[in-house]
């Protein structure tokens, strides 16, 4: 079987998820900061495991396996720029 005919056939079952994330409109400084705050910055998961300044284990980031990765972190950005410039609020604590 042709792989791009395999991938083509597949179903998105995320999909109708993504477009109800990516149509999200923020309005609300309430919800933009409540999705700044639980919404991270950088993946919690990547994790860098040393003993004397030398590097035993490195666990990466495995936020990117999240099929809603980038809608999340789309998400996040159109908070962050609505707390900026609509409300004019310093976001660095959110970075």
């Amino acid at each position: 079987m042709n792989v791009s005919r395999l991938h083509r056939s597949q179903i998105d079952l995320f999909l109708p998820i993504r477009q109800w994330l990516e149509s999200i409109q923020i309005v609300d400084s309430g919800i933009a900061r409540l999705v700044c705050q639980v919404i991270p910055a950088r993946c919690p998961f990547e994790r860098k495991i040393q003993l004397f300044n030398r590097t035993l284990l490195y666990i990466p980031p495995l936020c990117k396996l999240n099929p809603l990765y980038e809608q999340l972190v789309e998400l996040r950005y159109k908070s962050l720029c609505y707390l900026a410039d609509e409300c004019g609020e310093d976001v660095t604590s959110y970075c």
